[in-house]
């Protein structure tokens, strides 16, 4: 694939002096990449076997913060390290960089084994589950954000307000409109495919300088690389063409959030017969396996919200006629359900419609098919399809209102638990606690004009 290395390669661009640098990285609770930038050459000679990392990397919340509290790591032991291990099937050229490369590393203890609560083995662990059953899982992600014409220290020194987004009316595909913005979003399709991440399109969304791209489906641990890079990479861009992008679920009360939709199937391990179709069967020629997977996905969906909406931000999203779900019901191409059904023939899929661009995309596959994988396991009837409007059903399921209603659920889930870990669930759970603590002990603009002088 175009941007991806072999060590050969990327050894043969080392000595002709067009690599000099390898950012070696792991995705942290948050999703994003944090590492090390390594000389060319001592990655080939010692680091290409490994490196080390402290392990409070995932203990730390946005703003790095070591956030007391956790079993994995904290003062009392002393912050130790972990090792980072690359993957070398991750290895890609980064073409906005000059003369770098990237690899994604395992996060592994100092006896060789995955550390648990690292994002990359919590996905691992559930694809192992999948290859047992003789299958691979594939998926999607649909990344939307907001392209602004201001830089990120300008938006920084603004504390936010009155940013100027690239637009200043809907372009849900409108040409003309992503015509003003295509200098930057063409920079960021050709060099996400110079990186080796083949995109498929892009296109305007429905708030004013709202854009999504959408990348080809992949294995589940491949698109979650992906995934990641693709985020990194487009705020990297963004920042060299002097402009700002936000993944925030809700970055304006006023404008439509952002959402990340994950479509998911299942195939038979090498890859060529699709298990979620049945021509023969109905409904929509959902097979049996496909109706039992997306059986479980609707069980637990109260459970695993966390994963798909990991912030307290990430609620203020789920708004009735917004385009985001509000309920728990599957339906057939029908954009107001929380699950929808798309596709023909091999290439039926179920959408998850509930998670916002500020998910980490290890988690939320993992929970995922977690779930589609107990609803197998335990051979679950599918409900009955949804038709109508699921913003003004009444009856229907609805989904965790806030970020406090969504770790509660967690809380309680045997499945998530058996699945993940307990542990982990734990490790994650404390997360999600001190995002809420952070938020409640704040003072917010809305509080200030609301009660400063009326209050």
């Amino acid at each position: 694939m175009n941007g991806m290395l072999t060590l050969d390669k990327l050894s043969d661009l080392i000595a002709a002096g067009e690599i000099d640098t390898v950012v070696m990285a792991m995705p942290d609770m948050q999703g994003r990449l944090v590492g090390k930038r390594m000389a060319a050459g001592y990655f080939l000679d010692t680091a290409v076997h490994e490196t080390h990392a402290c392990n409070y990397l995932l203990t730390v919340d946005t703003d790095m913060e070591p956030v007391p509290g956790y079993k994995a790591a904290s003062w009392a032991q002393g912050y130790g390290d972990f090792v980072l291990k690359p993957d070398m099937a991750t290895l890609r050229r980064i073409p906005w960089l000059p003369a770098t490369a990237l690899v994604l590393c395992d996060t592994l203890d100092h006896h060789g084994e995955d550390v648990p609560h690292a994002p990359r083995a919590i996905l691992k662990k559930q694809l192992k589950r999948v290859a047992a059953m003789k299958m691979k899982a594939f998926t999607a992600s649909e990344l939307e954000f907001y392209l602004f014409d201001d830089t990120y220290e300008a938006a920084h020194e603004k504390r936010y307000q009155g940013l100027k987004t690239a637009n200043w009316y809907i372009e849900d595909y409108h040409v003309l409109a992503t015509s003003k913005e295509e200098g930057i979003m063409r920079a960021i399709r050709n060099g996400l495919e110079g990186a080796g991440i083949p995109v498929e399109n892009s296109k305007g969304e429905w708030g004013p300088g709202q854009e999504e791209i959408n990348i080809r489906y992949a294995e589940a641990l491949e698109m979650a690389d992906r995934h990641t890079i693709l985020k990194n990479g487009i705020k990297e861009i963004a920042w060299l063409h002097g402009k700002a992008i936000t993944f925030m679920a809700k970055w304006n009360y006023e404008l439509a959030g952002s959402s990340c939709h994950i479509h998911m199937s299942l195939w038979d391990e090498k890859a060529k017969e699709a298990h979620f179709f049945d021509k023969d069967a109905k409904p929509h020629g959902m097979s049996e396996l496909c109706q039992q997977f997306l059986a479980g996905q609707l069980r637990h969906a109260r459970e695993l919200t966390y994963f798909l909406a990991p912030q307290v931000n990430s609620y203020k999203r789920f708004v009735n006629g917004s385009f985001a779900p509000t309920n728990i019901v599957w339906s057939n191409d029908n954009r107001t359900a929380g699950f929808r059904m798309c596709g023909q023939g091999k290439s039926l899929r179920i959408e998850c419609r509930i998670g916002g661009a500020d998910l980490n995309p290890y988690l939320a596959f993992a929970s995922l098919l977690a779930a589609g994988l107990d609803g197998v396991e335990k051979k679950m009837a599918l409900e009955p399809e949804f038709s109508g409007d699921a913003y003004v059903s009444s009856g229907i399921p609805s989904l965790a209102k806030n970020l406090r209603d969504a770790l509660t659920e967690l809380e309680k889930s045997d499945t998530l638990r058996a699945a993940l870990g307990d542990d982990v669930v734990e490790h994650y759970l404390h997360t999600g606690r001190w995002e809420q603590f952070e938020y409640e002990r704040r003072v917010t603009d809305w509080e200030l004009k609301r009660g400063f002088e009326r209050g």
